[in-house]
């Protein structure tokens, strides 16, 4: 395992040295014997689950293998799950697991409304242990321990608990901040009193009011809202980059989104580029980390309680997909990832397409959400192509985006063929819109072969560009009830909601 300098250290990164690096040790055995971790995962899953509602309705007493267990526990959505969930909702127990939950994690869907998603005291290690030995790691790998002897922030949802049939109940990232150990909450921000603020702007002005004096080391949460805490940082000290606020802050933590589309902007307002660490949770479990400071992707988290499943994302909605182990998937190719956990979810499709960009050890990349593509046409476009061309244009043309959508325009109000509409935000507008417009969509064209033979067929004319005014995007969220907490805009929508919601903020036409 190649080790770094270590920096100046203070006495808490001094402590948690040897754990960080015991720490990187195990990641780097149990990614190496991945394969191994699966099977034994699936077998304790198995043993566990014959004691069930779930268990004893899907015969999983006569499961012996894979192939057994696949024909026991069909593929399911939250829809497919929710008559087991309110059975626990009314208070019964080893419903989808032995006992109760130990939580439930609130979260919304784009069609099932809220979901209570049950995490038990088994799947507890998988959610909060994963982040620890994420940033561990790091730590391990680079030498950065720093960040423990200042302050950290996580911007998150409010801490604030209900309880459903007794069992504590909220967001994953307020059910977080009670299970912090003791010696780390010393270092968190904000206080507890302004992490219960639902208002997001409210609570942001807080949030600086508090840290701008501090000493803060480590900054976590969503980059757009990140982006909000930077402007507001600089508009109320007066500095001109928030170096110069908080000199010692050395590691940007995010997930939920990808990162690179908003890479120049945040770095732009910090003044340097900072270390990353990229995180992959979910309320349904931590399913990978970035593991390296040099290798693309993130590890799979095979050694967790989760036992993984992988089905083509062109079949995803078919009666009978298919259904692929670890060991069975190809780099580079769109899967649905389906998990069984330890907190009682049985052939889950949590809604996300992955890609593996390594199988040694297995590292994988987020490629967008199974129903947040545009297929009006038949052409499938998906969140990953969008992102790679929107991030190759803008650094040709030298610009900036702050936020971006796309959506099929079908029956265009000027009349003629049909075209992808792209809103977007700019940071700072192109000198050249028809000239930038037309780079994105041979990106476009570079990547996706259904969308270039509807171009070239002439049954699409190429993307047209709809720029926004300056925070239309934040003023649309909050229109939403959406601003802050772990809230994103979609970047891909088969309709036009999103779209036809953001004509209030629409710059004046720049193809006149």
């Amino acid at each position: 395992m190649p080790m770094y300098k270590t920096k100046h250290m203070g006495f808490k990164s001094t402590i948690a040295r040897p754990f960080a690096h015991l720490i990187a040790r195990r990641i780097e055995r149990w990614s190496a014997n991945a394969l191994d971790e699966q099977a034994k995962i699936l077998n304790t899953l198995i043993a566990k689950g014959r004691v069930t509602a779930y268990g004893k309705d899907h015969d999983l007493g006569r499961v012996q293998d894979y192939a057994d267990f696949k024909n026991c526990v069909p593929i399911r959505d939250y829809e497919g799950m929710r008559p087991y969930v309110d059975r626990i909702k009314t208070g019964e127990s080893d419903v989808l697991w032995p006992g109760k939950p130990r939580y439930f994690a609130k979260t919304s869907g784009t069609t099932s409304g809220v979901k209570y998603i049950p995490i038990s005291n088994d799947s507890l290690p998988n959610h909060f242990g994963t982040a620890r030995d994420a940033l561990f790691n790091y730590y391990a790998r680079t030498g950065n321990g720093a960040w423990l002897d200042g302050k950290v922030i996580f911007l998150s949802g409010s801490p604030e608990l209900d309880e459903i049939a007794g069992i504590p109940t909220g967001r994953l990232s307020g059910i977080s901040n009670h299970l912090i150990p003791a010696w780390l909450k010393t270092n968190q921000m904000p206080s507890y009193v302004t992490n219960c603020i639902e208002d997001w702007e409210t609570k942001l002005d807080r949030i600086v009011e508090e840290t701008l004096s501090r000493n803060m080391t480590l900054i976590s949460g969503i980059p757009p809202w990140v982006q909000m805490y930077y402007e507001r940082l600089i508009d109320r000290s007066g500095k001109r980059f928030v170096k110069e606020i908080f000199p010692n802050y050395s590691v940007f933590v995010y997930g939920g989104v990808n990162y690179e589309p908003y890479r120049a902007k945040l770095e732009e307002l910090v003044g340097k580029r900072l270390d990353s660490v990229e995180t992959y949770p979910a309320s349904e479990g931590f399913i990978a980390f970035q593991d390296s400071q040099t290798e693309p992707g993130l590890l799979l988290n095979t050694s967790s309680g989760i036992f993984f499943e992988f089905v083509p994302a062109n079949e995803v909605f078919n009666e009978n997909p298919t259904r692929l182990r670890l060991h069975e998937v190809e780099p580079g190719v769109n899967y649905a990832l389906i998990i069984n956990s330890n907190a009682g979810l049985w052939g889950y499709n949590i809604g996300d397409t992955v890609e593996f960009v390594s199988t040694r050890p297995y590292r994988i990349r987020v490629t967008g959400r199974i129903k947040h593509f545009i297929s009006a046409f038949g052409e499938h476009v998906i969140g990953k192509e969008v992102e790679e061309a929107m991030l190759q244009a803008t650094r040709e043309a030298g610009v900036q985006v702050v936020e971006f959508t796309v959506a099929p325009q079908v029956n265009p109000p000027e009349g003629g063929l049909p075209y992808h509409e792209w809103l977007v935000e700019f940071d700072r507008l192109p000198a050249n819109m028809e000239g930038f417009a037309a780079s994105l969509d041979e990106r476009m064209i570079r990547q996706n072969i259904y969308y270039q033979d509807l171009i070239e067929g002439k049954i699409l004319k190429p993307l047209r560009i709809t720029p926004l005014r300056r925070d239309a995007f934040r003023e649309y969220m909050k229109a939403e009830g959406k601003l802050g907490g772990q809230n994103k805009v979609p970047r891909l929508s088969n309709d036009r909601k999103i779209a036809d919601a953001m004509t209030h903020y629409v710059l004046p036409n720049p193809y006149l």
